[in-house]
């Protein structure tokens, strides 16, 4: 079992920037990805961002250039830089991890951009 716990979300002005932590703990091996996914209200969960096990990355469309996903392996963690935060980015943002026929969700974190 894997256990993930994300952190650093809040309120934040049109504009400002947040950055998220996700922390894994538990049997950690083969992983093939890990990502940010958010959910907006009344919407369906989409993927933010996601870092496979070689280092590529990948976004979505509406966060390009504004997101950055990183990770630190040594340390299980992985975290999603946000600037340039919009009332769109307001959501519930949760961190999962695909290991090679298992997937684990956080429990979220809640986002919200609002002046």
């Amino acid at each position: 079992q894997v256990q993930l716990v994300e952190s650093g979300g809040g309120l934040v002005q049109p504009g400002g920037s947040l950055r998220l932590s996700c922390a894994a703990s538990g049997s950690i091996f083969r992983i093939a990805a890990r990502g940010w996914y958010r959910q907006a209200p009344g919407k369906e969960r989409e993927l933010v961002a996601q870092v496979t096990s070689d280092g590529s990355t990948s976004y979505a469309d509406s966060v390009k250039g504004r997101f950055t996903i990183s990770r630190d392996k040594p340390k299980n963690a992985v975290y999603l830089q946000m600037n340039s935060l919009k009332p769109e980015d307001t959501g519930v943002y949760y961190c999962a991890l695909f290991q090679y026929g298992s997937q684990y969700w956080g429990k979220g974190t809640t986002v919200t951009v609002s002046s």
